[in-house]
């Protein structure tokens, strides 16, 4: 779901006529997913054992007097054996769970590049470039325009200058565009899908900030727009083997290299959805940062849908008839993506839902299989167990079936529209722009949580749960800085 046609509701397709949606969750809801995510809430089981049971220990232990701890003392000094297996019990214990325990994982800050103004690019520029390329007919020019009256995407979005004022981007021009990232020191982690230089874009930044020579880093690509929550799950990891540590995610898209010059409708739309935009995201591991830190990471759940030959293929990069390269996308997107994200909540339900809500669900999941019912299983309220929504931007068909399926209000999926409007599908940095967009407003609060949600090529759909550690002010020189005022605008449809 990196982009689609988002005309009245119609989804992705070579025809803008085509009306797919996102499959109803009410219809199916597949039991080995909620088995998976259950398998993950019992895999913390001995914490939620024991954190309970020393509660319980430390509240008897202050309820005693005196006279009882003298009587206890005399009793140990003549069982000394107890004494002895019962401190044994108690120092295993203790080490079991000190060393099984997952080091918390703080998000220290972040940053999102916000383009300079002279990159600005109005729809009629963008139309105008087009036609003076010669490489397009008048009907996939007009395809085109549709596709940008339909985006959802505001009049003032950013694009590379070698995009609008040259005929043939550069090797050279796609470099200057990753070099527009912000600055970042630790362990690195880079995520971009379709430009793969040597060296890589994760040497490039050791280069150009002098890191030090003993970094960790790594570099993914071809991983769609949800490789900006593999990179965390990456770093999360990272950070779980190596103690006192720092990790830097930087989380970019690089067009230039990859605009389409051909007339393959399907390969089309990311010529015209597809922006600049780029996030940096400083991780830590260190108990002392947990102060200054804005989230704490709770949840990271993947979805992989690549053993499936349609989910491998429905996003592929190609050549077209006449061999010019392009992004194509299937007219089964959506209904591949409806099914992945179908997979993903069904898996995070357990780790994130109260109590009543699970109970709930799985009882009316359990009637409808043991009785051969047709009736509809209960859809939990997932706006119980966050606050604010990060939604991928991939375009506006995608926020409008994910806002209807999940039931969410118009200001659970504000952030993701917005970001849509001011800075088109900036692919796995868009969930950043979004949680930057909900602090702008002043609108994170301690404790709320966050649950970003991306989708991506392979076909995958990933979820990140953060946790605010504060009330989260906006950052200096914020993407949002010169124009948060006046949003939320109104989205012609």
């Amino acid at each position: 779901m990196d982009t689609e046609i988002p005309g009245g509701g119609a989804a992705v397709g070579v025809q803008i006529h085509c009306s797919r949606r996102l499959p109803d969750f009410l219809q199916s809801v597949n039991l080995k997913y909620v088995k998976l995510g259950y398998h993950y809430l019992v895999s913390n089981l001995l914490t939620l054992c024991l954190v309970p049971l020393m509660i319980g220990i430390l509240i008897q232990a202050s309820q005693t007097n005196p006279d009882d701890l003298r009587h206890l003392w005399l009793h140990l000094q003549y069982n000394l054996v107890s004494v002895i297996i019962c401190s044994a019990i108690l120092v295993s214990a203790t080490t079991v769970y000190i060393t099984r325990r997952p080091r918390p994982v703080f998000l220290v800050d972040y940053a999102c590049y916000r383009p300079p103004d002279h990159l600005q690019v109005r729809f009629h520029q963008f139309m105008d470039h087009s036609k003076l390329t010669g490489d397009f007919t008048e009907s996939t020019l007009e395809f085109q325009r549709k596709i940008l009256e339909r985006s959802g995407l505001g009049k003032r979005l950013m694009c590379l200058k070698q995009c609008t004022t040259s005929p043939r981007p550069s090797m050279s021009a796609a470099r200057e565009e990753a070099e527009c990232l912000p600055k970042d020191i630790g362990i690195l982690v880079v995520n971009c899908s379709l430009f793969n230089p040597t060296p890589s874009l994760s040497a490039m930044i050791v280069n150009k900030y002098k890191l030090r020579g003993n970094i960790r880093s790594f570099n993914l690509g071809g991983m769609g727009c949800s490789a900006g929550v593999i990179a965390i799950d990456l770093a999360s990891d990272l950070l779980q083997v190596h103690r006192n540590t720092y990790a830097v995610v930087v989380s970019t898209e690089n067009i230039t290299q990859n605009w389409y010059f051909g007339n393959d409708r399907s390969m089309l739309i990311p010529n015209c959805l597809f922006r600049v935009g780029g996030a940096a995201i400083l991780l830590s591991n260190r108990s002392r940062d947990r102060r200054r830190a804005k989230y704490r990471l709770v949840h990271v759940v993947r979805t992989h849908r690549g053993a499936d030959d349609k989910a491998f293929s429905c996003v592929y990069q190609k050549q077209d008839d006449v061999g010019k390269t392009g992004v194509s996308l299937s007219k089964d997107l959506m209904a591949i993506a409806g099914g992945a994200l179908k997979t993903n909540i069904t898996t995070l339900g357990p780790l994130v839902l109260p109590i009543s809500e699970q109970l709930l669900f799985f009882a009316t999941l359990l009637v409808k299989k043991l009785l051969k019912s047709n009736a509809k299983p209960y859809i939990p309220d997932f706006k119980l167990a966050f606050n604010h929504f990060c939604i991928h931007a991939g375009g506006r068909a995608v926020i409008d079936e994910l806002e209807k399926n999940l039931q969410l209000l118009p200001e659970h999926v504000e952030a993701s529209r917005m970001t849509l409007h001011r800075f088109g599908n900036t692919s796995s940095s868009s969930i950043w722009y979004e949680l930057a967009y909900t602090e702008a407003k002043g609108r994170m609060r301690k404790g709320n949580r966050v649950w970003q949600i991306a989708f991506g090529s392979g076909f995958k759909c990933n979820s990140a749960v953060w946790e605010a550690l504060q009330h989260v002010q906006p950052s200096r020189n914020g993407p949002w800085e010169d124009c948060i005022d006046k949003y939320p605008v109104k989205v012609v449809t």
